[in-house]
């Protein structure tokens, strides 16, 4: 993945036009440089640079950016002028990226420290402004508002946030590796041939939990239904939970 930067050049003719190309790896970005075309061209010479060492001594603002489809680092870098380019976003969001900076996923929370200037928010009047609900209800209103992919991803990822409100331990790679041997990314995985099936009670899902099991260790909050992705993995992770210490400790039928 190449990074993307921007600079620009002090002015040495007022009505020069010129255009350069920045970038590593093969990719460039080509950036217009404009000349005065006014009375700022009397302006002293070190005007320009004056600026840019004060635009480069702002400090960053920081915001959480949510992945979309088609993105990747160096455009999110770009967009929001990130200082070191998509090296140092992938730096700051290493955690949350994992080790393969080129795979992001739509949905992913990145936080990006960005020098653009952000639009203030815009604040209700007094008379208009609703009133302010109790912290419980709050809390609750903003967790219902998450949106999750409706994929492999979307359901590990709502999974885990279901796990961190019940104390489920349990990793993203964890339930990731278990979920490829079990099932290979099937929630319709059904196991009609070992011996649970043939007593009557074949396993299901991602995570292939039998109904007794699944019943056992259901997750409050979740379908009852052991097809559902998410409640299939929060049902199999408590399950692992209890009897490995966690998800992350099975590497093998179980």
């Amino acid at each position: 993945m190449a990074g993307r930067g921007k600079h620009r050049r002090p002015r040495t003719n007022p009505l020069t036009r010129g255009i350069v190309a920045v970038g590593t790896g093969g990719a460039a970005l080509t950036l217009p440089l404009l000349g005065a075309t006014h009375a700022s061209a009397a302006e002293p010479q070190s005007a320009p640079a004056a600026q840019s060492v004060k635009q480069a001594a702002q400090p960053a603002k920081s915001l959480t950016y949510t992945v979309t489809k088609g993105d990747s680092l160096a455009r999110i870098a770009d967009r929001y002028d990130v200082r070191g380019g998509w090296k140092q976003l992938y730096k700051d969001n290493r955690a949350a990226v994992g080790d393969n900076p080129k795979l992001i996923h739509p949905g992913l929370k990145l936080k990006v420290k960005t020098t653009k200037s952000l639009a203030p928010k815009k604040t209700a009047t007094k008379s208009s402004a609703p009133a302010k609900p109790a912290g419980g209800v709050a809390q609750a209103t903003q967790a219902s508002a998450k949106t999750y992919a409706n994929n492999l991803d979307g359901w590990i990822r709502e999974a885990l946030d279901i796990m961190a409100q019940k104390g489920i331990p349990g990793s993203y790679d964890g339930i990731y590796r278990n979920i490829m041997r079990e099932s290979s990314g099937n929630p319709q995985a059904i196991n009609n041939w070992d011996s649970n099936a043939a007593a009557g009670t074949p396993s299901k899902g991602l995570l292939q939990t039998i109904d007794p099991t699944f019943q056992a260790y259901h997750v409050d909050g979740t379908s009852w239904d052991p097809y559902d992705p998410v409640a299939n993995i929060t049902a199999a992770c408590n399950y692992a939970a209890a009897r490995y210490g966690s998800i992350d400790n099975v590497n093998g039928p179980y």
